[in-house]
């Protein structure tokens, strides 16, 4: 019997436009300390696309206009100012619906902070859109760990058996973590590009993409799944702390099941990996 096929999905600058949100947050910051709207740049060159600590940041920031506000000030203007401006384009939610309509189960792996990521899933209906979460504070393990995409599937109700891996995609823009994560557990891939060069020399995604539909349409080609209607029942497992579960279950609500004690495997990671030329 075969596993249910999932895919895993990361959540910043895949499923939502993260780099947007910020540079719309530092345009308003700049615009209301009446700093040089020119600084975006150094702004946006200082964030690493959000890989660089906020305290770096906002740190270097502080430091550079002479600002006499607390970090703890400053963290919260930059928490409120970012998640406002967060959102999910309507095409990557339909291309989502296309591939719950097909019968995949989803899941979002993320690495961060459980409240700043929950709060984007909460704002963006994401929650009511996969059957599961996994966010690196609260999980315990970080992409690219491979037990970060084992606790996804498990709380996906999808048993670890040996042909788990074989079933399963990782989409992501960010090689060293959701690339290499997929490598490192077996998993096949699709790389977002965003118009960027390939780079790692070590390992390659399967295929590669440039926005989060187009990813969705490959792996559901790859699979045979393209029109197909859904044939399994998924079992949604409600992966929220208990007192953010109502934030993020969809208003008609589902049927919760606990999730189990997460257990590593190596079943099925050497399964064999088609890979295509990477632009």
């Amino acid at each position: 019997m075969h596993a249910m096929p999932l895919l895993l999905l990361d959540l910043d600058n895949t499923l939502i436009p993260r780099d947007a949100a910020f540079q719309a947050w530092a345009q308003g910051f700049l615009s209301e300390y009446g700093l040089p709207p020119a600084d975006l740049g150094w702004l946006t060159t200082l964030d690493g696309g959000g890989y660089v600590p906020r305290s770096t940041v906002l740190g270097a920031a502080r430091r550079r206009y002479g600002l006499d506000h607390p970090m703890e000030f400053l963290l919260a203007h930059y928490r409120r100012g970012i998640n406002s401006h967060i959102s999910c384009p309507s095409s990557h939610i339909e291309a989502l619906r296309t591939a719950r309509t097909a019968g995949w189960t989803l899941a979002i792996v993320s690495n961060g902070g459980t409240d700043p990521q929950l709060e984007k899933i909460r704002r963006t209906g994401l929650g009511a859109l996969v059957d599961a979460w996994v966010v690196s504070e609260e999980a315990g393990c970080a992409k690219p760990d491979p037990l970060i995409f084992e606790i996804a599937a498990r709380r996906c109700g999808i048993a670890l058996s040996a042909d788990w891996t074989a079933q399963t995609w990782v989409v992501g823009d960010h090689a060293p973590a959701d690339i290499a994560g997929a490598e490192a557990t077996g998993l096949r891939s699709v790389w977002l590009h965003h118009g960027r060069p390939w780079a790692e020399l070590g390992y390659r995604p399967t295929l590669s993409a440039g926005n989060l539909p187009e990813a969705v349409a490959m792996v559901l080609a790859a699979s045979g799944d393209e029109g197909r209607p859904a044939v399994h029942a998924r079992r949604r497992v409600d992966t929220a702390p208990e007192q953010e579960r109502e934030a993020v279950r969809p208003s008609g609500g589902w049927t919760c099941a606990e999730a189990s004690d997460v257990e590593s495997s190596d079943a099925g990671r050497s399964a064999e990996k088609s890979v295509v030329p990477v632009g």
